[in-house]
């Protein structure tokens, strides 16, 4: 379901920060050289990737893998501008175009046998230690966030502002106006015309070191309906966590307040360690009541590839969901598995690798088994897919 990079899924749980804002240089970086006549592009930094994505599932047992009718292929192409402005404010933007190479509408990626959109167009001011982003942008925060998963992340339309006066302290607060969720092409949510039309948050983040980390966050989501949740909600989310080096734990926990359904209580918490290059992790988070509220994706230590923690939830009952995990590099070759259950019945096994053939070129799969609660989903039986994506970085 969802691939951000070849790291435990497990760890997945955190990350306290907004993002997008400038556009992170990735390897090759390739700049517009200075030419002695004229400078008016030397502060233009330019990245660019193409991806091909191959997605197949069996229909939790009514299909089979690589059948023509259960599966998707589709290619894509980012290309990254940033461009300084001025001293402390920069111009981004991030076009996406994609084409679908099978012939079966309703397995078309984003939507749309083709197409394309603008992902990210912001500026960014810097000034003495705030951060001002405004426009379009990659937002990721515990409740509310896109990942990058099939051919370009989920991203907001918003104004976000951070500050990091205070030594080791980020202030984040964020007002959010549209949304453009996972696989749906150039289909932006325009979130201040669903109900109140108020979403915000705020929060705070402090890390010592890089080892101890603790954040806390309070959400209005007035478009929690649009976004999956039983209704609009506020929420208040916070989270802890220490690296001791050779083990790290942390906890959780996530307190939803539905404007007119039962409220919910989510915490978690988890254990790793390393040993002779392999990393373990061990989660176990209980959904009390009813389901916790988020937009694109949750943060539950264990939530899987496919299947979001928090949502696994009885109305007035206790689910309790756990999973394990290990991680390891063969060869130069990523390896990361995962089980999870998820109450009575839901389970899911994940296996993925990963490997960079240079440094401008790498592949990967994911493999998942996914066993789905029938509180949460008809399906009855377990269901296989296999994904299967390159990128080659320009």
């Amino acid at each position: 379901m969802k691939f951000t990079k070849l790291s435990l899924v497990a760890t997945l749980a955190i990350s306290a920060a907004f993002a997008g804002g400038d556009i992170a240089p990735v390897e090759p970086v390739v700049e517009t050289p200075v030419v002695e006549e004229t400078t008016c592009n030397s502060n233009t930094t330019i990245n660019s990737k193409a991806v091909a994505y191959y997605y197949t599932k069996d229909r939790a047992g009514a299909g089979d893998l690589f059948e023509a009718a259960d599966t998707a292929s589709a290619g894509a192409v980012t290309f990254d501008v940033s461009h300084k402005l001025f001293d402390g404010i920069t111009a981004n933007f991030s076009a996406v175009g994609y084409v679908n190479f099978g012939d079966i509408a309703d397995n078309d990626l984003e939507g749309q046998p083709n197409g394309a959109f603008i992902n990210v167009a912001n500026l960014t001011a810097n000034y003495f230690d705030t951060t001002f982003i405004v426009g379009r942008q990659l937002i990721d925060t515990p409740l509310v966030g896109g990942f990058d998963w099939l051919l370009a992340p989920g991203a907001f339309e918003a104004a976000v502002v951070m500050n990091q006066s205070i030594t080791n302290l980020t202030l984040v607060g964020g007002y959010l106006t549209k949304w453009r969720p996972n696989n749906a092409g150039n289909n932006w949510v325009d979130l201040t015309a669903i109900d109140d039309g108020n979403n915000w948050t705020a929060g705070a983040i402090y890390n010592m070191n890089d080892a101890l980390n603790i954040s806390a966050w309070y959400y209005n989501v007035d478009a929690g309906a649009a976004a999956g949740n039983v209704d609009k909600f506020t929420a208040i989310y916070g989270d802890a966590g220490y690296d001791f080096g050779t083990f790290n734990v942390a906890g959780q926990i996530v307190s939803t307040d539905f404007n007119t359904a039962q409220d919910s209580l989510a915490y978690g918490l988890k254990a790793g360690a390393k040993f002779a290059g392999v990393s373990l992790t061990a989660a176990v988070s209980n959904t009390s009541d009813n389901q916790a509220g988020f937009v694109g994706r949750d943060s539950m230590y264990t939530s899987s590839w496919n299947t979001f923690a928090s949502r696994v939830a009885v109305v007035n009952d206790d689910t309790i969901s756990w999973k394990v995990g290990a991680a390891a590099e063969f060869a130069g070759v990523a390896l990361e598995a995962s089980y999870a259950g998820y109450g009575d019945e839901g389970s899911e096994l994940d296996v993925i690798a990963g490997y960079d053939i240079t440094d401008c070129i790498n592949v990967g799969a994911v493999y998942s088994l996914t066993d789905y609660d029938v509180n949460v989903n008809t399906q009855a039986d377990a269901e296989n897919a296999l994904e299967v994506f390159a990128t080659y970085k320009f």
